[in-house]
């Protein structure tokens, strides 16, 4: 097994505190801690993964969202924001080993954010993004599997 030394530490929330219900399910993104926690409707799932989180605080939204596309093999673009930051950046990137999203995207509500996967495991439990929230591959295969179109997203 591989031995991760990036992982922050951080502490289970309860869903009550941040959403009126669970209904769709529910994914909480918490910056401070690096954590993203998912429970189900039916409460039988509750999961905590670590995370990488946007870089600076000007490229952090918080607030509610939702899921609003669930993509498979997801194709990258960087957005206008990050072009300017970073004009050499492909303009795209395919399915695969280069692509940043890794082998799975949830879309959200607001324009460039995703929950999505990374071929750079190095990122997670940092501040390393340019605004998604990024998991493991593995734990984003979970995610996916269970988070449906509609699931209510917090990110604080």
């Amino acid at each position: 097994m591989e031995v991760r030394h990036n992982i922050s530490s951080f502490v289970s929330l309860d869903w009550q505190s941040y959403f009126p219900n669970l209904k769709n399910g529910a994914i909480l993104a918490d910056t401070a801690s690096r954590a993203l926690h998912y429970w189900s409707e039916d409460e039988t799932i509750k999961l905590l993964y670590p995370c990488s989180v946007p870089s600076a605080p000007e490229l952090t939204r918080k607030g509610m969202t939702r899921v609003v596309e669930k993509v498979v093999a997801p194709t990258w673009r960087p957005t206008p924001s990050m072009l300017k930051r970073m004009p050499w950046l492909p303009r795209v990137v395919g399915p695969g080993p280069e692509n940043p999203l890794g082998p799975y995207a949830l879309y959200l509500s607001w324009q460039y954010y995703r929950v999505h996967g990374t071929q750079d495991t190095r990122k997670i439990g940092r501040a390393s993004s340019s605004g998604c929230i990024g998991l493991y591959n593995e734990d984003i295969t979970r995610l996916f599997n269970l988070a449906v179109v509609g699931t209510q997203v917090r990110i604080i």
